[in-house]
């Protein structure tokens, strides 16, 4: 496996981890609406699989772990969510700033998939898989704002 690959794998697996933490970050604020909770378990699943497959495909090519969130962007996620929702934790207000982290993921990710056309098959279908399941939460998402 190319360099390239595995940088694009680190890529995926940070923006796939930082799914992870907002969405934790954020259902921790879902006290009443149990069909919102429901679609935050939905969604991080999604992350955490998408992890698991940059995971496996990570571990065929060198014993490295694949680069996650630190911990200065982890503590900067939780307090900017935080501060956000002191005054407005409603539903409509926690789907909107995932949606603008899940658009934020988008971009990259459609830059990944645009400026890196000879990457291995396996790479960018995770890759590709990444970008689309991030656009169907966004999609999902709007219906709760």
């Amino acid at each position: 496996m190319e360099n390239n690959d595995l940088n694009i794998l680190d890529e995926v697996n940070k923006g796939a981890t930082m799914g992870m933490d907002a969405i934790t970050y954020v259902a921790e604020k879902v006290t009443t609406d149990n069909k919102f909770k429901n679609v935050l378990d939905t969604e991080y699943n999604k992350y955490k699989d998408i992890s698991r497959r940059v995971n496996n495909l990570y571990s065929n090519y060198t014993s490295k772990e694949p680069h996650e969130t630190s911990q200065i962007n982890k503590m900067m996620t939780w307090y900017g969510i935080q501060m956000k929702t002191i005054k407005d934790d409603t539903t409509s207000k926690l789907s909107e700033l995932l949606m603008q982290g899940t658009n934020m993921g988008i971009i990259e990710g459609r830059r990944l998939i645009n400026q890196n056309t000879n990457i291995s098959p396996d790479v960018k279908n995770v890759l590709n898989d990444f970008v689309v399941m991030q656009e169907d939460s966004v999609e999902t998402l709007k219906k709760y704002l």
